[in-house]
């Protein structure tokens, strides 16, 4: 069979190497696969070509349109699965391997598209916190706007995943509306740029928002400036190397790492053999050394166990690793493949030999095909944990965990920090004292905990699984940056800025009307405008009303809340808060609403909830309310609807203000 010629994907147009080719093998067969080589390629004009065509196209997009489109990738990429799963097997990876690789990239695309959708606003910018009064009169405020970075983003992958590797990065770059570059790593590119086709044949895709380089970066970092980011992953040895540019240092070219990470997990000192967490912590050790027969950054390669149960830990893992079948990936008996390469192979094993020197291997074993990158589980004892331990330093890349005890959790937590961060640690105690005390002593180390005990066991997701709503990252040793995170991931392909100015300056860049900003005042009341028609700062007050003494009581007789500050005056009075009896907050909230409320039917849907409400001045019998209603921001829903944030403001007869909130309505479309 031919060799596959992999092609990169540069400034709009596929190009096919000539040059240079580097012999990719497949690790189950060790057959040459395919050829790869980016010789050729100008990288400079790749770069400009990303900044001056894609930026443009995907900036001119709200967050919302570049939501759509990647949920168009996610549905043209479950179209071809297939294909992608068939390539999955000559990377050494089972069928269930490659579900985490590629139904994972997937689903994190869809997950991606729906917050982007949920969480951030129909603009092309993101409003970050509340507003900041810099004045006595409030005639000058300021806030923080993100705004996308004008350069292209570098995404240098690792071979463990070279599906989901791509999708993680892109999916919160292209959302923050920055052009990528992806470069993945040599030995499964294939099984990368069967999916990156797939993606450009999907026609979804602004021109230059991505780009693909089979092969090395050559001089691309030369040409690199202070709006362009590097996001990798893979060693530290690599990411030191790359770090080590002068770019970085001459333009502040922002560098985002993930890289080795001698994750750990603990048996909690309540979690005895015979209890559910023992149980659950060795299926999941076992889990987490055979996975991608081990080839992933958050696997477990410290085992922690209490030293009275050391000796049953280590039997048990034995005996489960004896029982795990290794073999052809497509086979539907194999529970572990190969690893993705004959050069990784040779790592894992040599990394091996550094961590026999100060631990010693109590399980090596498992038949194997002849052919392949096959490698055995190994599991190792350190039995000075706190002596010379090469655990704590070095990485084998595979199917590799060393056991270690402790005496105490305070023990466990310095054992665990001794690995210097890592992306992950997993605690299984059933003990919320034993979890608060790893989470105060351990969490400064690592990016993510997780606690697996009986309750949670069922649904969770696992030690090893890093979701796309949540950080992935970690400190120390681990990089120090953060990949996805839900929209802290765009975030990090954006630039805040501190805007400080007047309401009505401030209002109209941010597209958000702010408090003390021209208000629209006229005969029409905003209830009767449809969606399109609602100008931010539309205004309307209402009459004022009186409350008295026998809405109070009927408030509190009809609802049940007979609480003695509404009730009761001597005990009201006592009380440093309030004057003597009051209205009850949501006596207020009801009476506002029938204040600004328009009866009649029409483009306003529903209410569907309140944000940010405070209670801010008492209310005694006799006061009188009245209420400012202010179209504050909208974003679009649907077709038929979108979504409108209303300033609500209720003060009394004196002008103080009693209560603020946001009110949220869904009003119609026009048509």
């Amino acid at each position: 069979m031919k060799p596959l010629l992999l092609n990169s994907f540069a400034e709009g147009q596929w190009v096919t190497p000539q040059t240079g080719l580097v012999d990719i093998r497949s690790a189950v067969s060790g057959n040459v696969l395919a050829q790869s080589s980016s010789a050729g390629l100008n990288f400079k004009a790749m770069l400009d070509f990303a900044r001056n065509t894609g930026g443009p196209n995907l900036r001119r997009l709200t967050f919302h349109e570049r939501a759509t489109i990647l949920k168009q990738l996610a549905l043209a990429l479950t179209e071809k699965k297939k294909e992608l799963y068939d390539l999955n097997y000559e990377t050494g990876a089972t069928k269930g391997d490659g579900w985490i690789d590629i139904d994972g990239g997937i689903g994190t695309l869809f997950v991606y598209a729906s917050k982007g959708k949920r969480e951030l606003p129909v603009a092309t910018h993101y409003l970050d916190g509340d507003l900041e009064a810099l004045s006595r009169h409030g005639t000058f405020q300021g806030r923080h706007i993100l705004t996308s970075l004008q350069g292209a983003a570098l995404h240098i992958n690792a071979f463990n995943f070279p599906v989901w590797g791509m999708l993680e990065k892109l999916a919160p770059t292209l959302l923050a509306g920055v052009p990528a570059i992806v470069k993945p790593a040599t030995a499964t590119s294939y099984l990368t740029e069967a999916a990156f086709k797939v993606m450009v044949d999907s026609g979804v895709l602004p021109e230059g928002s991505v780009q693909l380089i089979t092969g090395g970066v050559g001089d691309m970092f030369d040409h690199l400036g202070c709006q362009d980011v590097v996001s990798f992953t893979g060693s530290a040895q690599t990411a030191m190397k790359l770090q080590s540019h002068p770019v970085f240092a001459h333009e502040s070219t922002r560098f985002i790492a993930e890289r080795d990470s001698l994750n750990g997990t603990i048996l909690g000192p309540d979690a005895q053999p015979g209890t559910p967490e023992f149980d659950l912590f060795i299926a999941e050790v076992v889990k987490e050394m055979t996975v991608k027969a081990g080839q992933k950054c958050t696997a477990i390669r410290r085992i922690f166990a209490p030293k009275t149960h050391e000796q049953a830990v280590i039997e048990a893992l034995q005996d489960a690793l004896g029982r795990i079948r290794i073999g052809d990936p497509r086979s539907k008996e194999t529970q572990m493949g190969a690893l993705a390469s004959f050069a990784q192979r040779e790592d894992v094993q040599a990394k091996v030999a550094e961590l026999a020197k100060t631990s010693e291997i109590v399980f090596s074993g498992g038949d194997m095909p002849e052919e392949g990158a096959f490698i055995a589980p190994t599991l190792l004892h350190a039995r000075n944990p706190w002596g010379e331990c090469a655990a704590h330093d070095v990485e084998a890349f595979g199917p590799v965990a060393t056991v270690m005890g402790y005496d105490d959790v305070d023990d466990a937590v310095a054992l665990a920090n001794r690995g210097q961060g890592s992306l992950v640690i997993s605690a299984f105690t059933h003990d919320p004292k034993v979890a608060r005390d790893l989470v105060m002593g351990a969490g400064a180390y690592h990016g993510r905990m997780v606690f697996i005990d009986r309750d949670s066991a069922k649904e969770s997701t696992g030690h090893g699984s890093p979701l796309p709503h949540m950080t992935h990252g970690g400190p120390g040793r681990a990089g120090g940056g953060e990949e996805m995170g839900g929209i802290r991931g765009v975030m990090h392909y954006m630039q805040r800025t501190a805007l400080q100015g007047s309401p009505r300056m401030l209002s109209a860049i941010g597209e958000e009307w702010v408090k003390g900003a021209p208000e629209l005042i006229d005969d029409v009341h905003p209830f009767r405008l449809h969606f399109e028609e609602l100008e931010l700062g539309k205004t309307f007050y209402s009459k004022e009303r009186e409350v008295t003494l026998e809405d109070i009581e009927h408030f509190a007789h009809f609802t049940g809340d007979t609480f003695y500050a509404h009730m009761d005056e001597d005990a009201a009075a006592a009380n440093p808060f309030f004057p003597g009896r009051v209205a009850h907050g949501y006596l207020l909230i009801s009476f506002a609403a029938g204040l600004f409320v328009d009866p009649d039917e029409g483009p306003v849907l529903a209410n569907y909830g309140l944000d940010n409400l405070r209670f801010m001045q008492p209310v005694p019998a006799g006061d009188k309310i009245k209420v400012r209603l202010t179209a504050k921001s909208k974003k679009s829903r649907n077709e038929d609807y979108g979504e409108v944030r209303w300033d609500v403001e209720l003060t009394n007869q004196d002008g103080e203000i009693c209560a603020t909130y946001d009110l949220l309505t869904m009003n119609a479309k026009k048509a």
